[in-house]
């Protein structure tokens, strides 16, 4: 049976046991001292700014409109299996040590981190396969059986990768873009890199194998990306990986949300569930906390929203405290592609298929410009498949596997009406497994449910169904992306990926690091 995810998740205006827990918790804390902050949004980016804003002396409040913490992050268990909604590889986990470590703990005292390898496996549509892998010498030898006159651009690639990911990623990634002065002084960086080239077009220069080229420029996609527009600061993801690898929290990657609300609880901060925000108050310019859907007010120092960036300027901002992030832009902004992700579990095991693999279909600069540009759901498809259960057991019964599909396709820009095609697309999307990866599949199925960009949309609140916010082009990147701190109203701050540095775990961690900077210490407040 296909199932969409449910939406009783929306906040109760009647007075429920809850909402008098929530008022004896509030009495409670009426006698502590520290300032206030409120965070909208407990998907990664809101959890990793509560806990640095706790170890900073701040009383903090979570306020998740689910039913669940998480956001994207959540998890859907379904008889008897455990999908995780959304991210999957981990990558960079000495960013959620920071965490732990900020809190008094350590990450491995409450999540188990595998490492993944080989990192994913690449499906031409001939049935070559491409295994990327951590090992250097690994990934040359992968390169040399594919293409031996390739070697030593690869080589170059790699080095350019290291370099991007060093400046992009390293010395930029946590740092705060609030004033144009601020791009000027990465401009040599910038143009030393040549990041106005795309990130194919940079891969191009390098290797001249076409699959090659698409093995080594896909990783946009994973941040809501074409490779085609993508900068080229976003070549730094090889590198990246190389350096700290791809994991998989056992338990799935929900294991650390569980983790991550179990930190703010640590430090004294509340995770509200069921309370949707209706939108950020402000008097003389300044955010003095929110109003809830519901008609409450909670009162705070400062704001931090983890919703779309797009959504918090136009739906939870009032118009007439906005200048740069008006309605005309943000209707003119570009935004990234949506997700059909099918989460399917099977009766049988099918253990050649690795952890993480990316199919490919027979055309790759057509099928992104039908996403992108021409909104066109395409026959001929690429996807991601990820079985958890070949290096987890716990997320499946005895027996069995566990799946998701994910299916890059148009935004809700395009005329797509996802109520009568999310059963045949994902009829399609089965017979394409079952011919490539997982014979048999259509007598295999045992639980089944899809999310379609309106889901996205509806659940997630996330403007056009866009899976990852506004695109990751050079013109919507670093200043030119919506600001840590709001240029708008002071006291408002931006976490997640609809800010800086973007998409993506690295990234939406990074944009809770940027906070260390722009938010001063709760004592100065006291």
């Amino acid at each position: 049976m296909s199932q969409r995810p449910s939406s009783h998740s929306r906040s109760s205006t009647s007075a429920t046991p809850a909402s008098r827990a929530v008022a004896l918790a509030r009495a409670a804390q009426a006698g502590d001292p520290r300032p206030h902050a409120v965070v909208i949004g407990s998907g990664f980016g809101g959890l990793a700014a509560a806990v640095r804003l706790g170890a900073r002396g701040w009383r903090v409040t979570v306020l998740e409109r689910l039913d669940q913490p998480g956001g994207r992050a959540r998890v859907f268990r379904q008889d008897g299996f455990t999908f995780d909604a959304g991210p999957t590889i981990v990558t960079a986990p000495f960013l959620f040590e920071e965490l732990w470590a900020l809190a008094g703990r350590r990450l491995a005292e409450d999540v188990t981190l595998v490492a993944c390898d080989p990192f994913y496996r690449i499906r031409f549509d001939d049935g070559a396969v491409f295994a990327c892998r951590g090992d250097p010498a690994a990934m040359r030898a992968e390169i040399a059986r594919f293409s031996p006159s390739d070697l030593a651009g690869y080589d170059r690639y790699m080095r350019l990768s290291a370099e991007t990911c060093r400046i992009g990623f390293e010395r930029l990634g946590h740092v705060p873009f609030g004033r144009f002065a601020d791009m000027l002084r990465v401009a040599p960086d910038l143009i030393r890199l040549r990041a106005w080239r795309s990130v194919h077009a940079t891969v191009a220069r390098h290797v001249r194998d076409p699959r090659l080229r698409a093995a080594l420029s896909f990783h946009p996609l994973l941040i809501g990306g074409n490779p085609f527009a993508a900068s080229a600061v976003y070549c730094l993801i090889p590198a990246l990986e190389q350096r700290w690898g791809v994991h998989y929290a056992i338990g799935g990657t929900h294991a650390l949300v569980r983790g991550l609300a179990g930190l703010v609880a640590r430090q004294g901060g509340r995770i509200r569930l069921g309370a949707e925000v209706a939108a950020v108050t402000v008097r003389d310019g300044r955010a003095t906390g929110v109003r809830l859907a519901d008609g409450e007010t909670i009162a705070a120092a400062i704001v931090v929203s983890n919703a779309d960036s797009a959504f918090t300027y136009g739906a939870l901002v009032p118009p007439q405290h906005r200048r740069r992030w008006t309605d005309r832009r943000l209707a003119r902004a570009r935004y990234s592609m949506g997700l059909f992700v099918w989460y399917f579990g099977t009766r049988r095991r099918y253990e050649e298929v690795g952890h993480h693999t990316i199919l490919l279909g027979p055309r790759y600069r057509g099928l992104l410009a039908d996403i992108f540009d021409r909104k066109r759901l395409a026959d001929d498809f690429s996807l991601y498949l990820h079985r958890p259960t070949a290096t987890d057991a716990s997320v499946a019964p005895a027996g069995c596997d566990a799946f998701y599909a994910l299916v890059p396709v148009p935004n809700l820009d395009a005329a797509i009406d996802w109520a009568g095609m999310a059963e045949p697309f994902r009829r399609a999307v089965e017979r394409r497994l079952e011919r490539t990866l997982l014979p048999g599949l259509g007598g295999a199925v045992v639980t089944s449910r899809v999310m379609t960009p309106r889901d996205f949309a509806a659940d997630l609140l996330a403007p056009r169904g866009a899976g990852f916010g506004l695109e990751p082009v050079l013109t919507q990147s670093a200043w030119f992306r919506p600001h840590n701190a709001s240029e708008e109203i002071a006291g408002l701050y931006l976490v997640g990926a609809g800010t800086h540095p973007g998409a993506g775990l690295p990234g939406v961690l990074c944009s809770a690091k940027v906070l260390d900077q722009v938010v001063p210490d709760a004592a100065r407040l006291r």
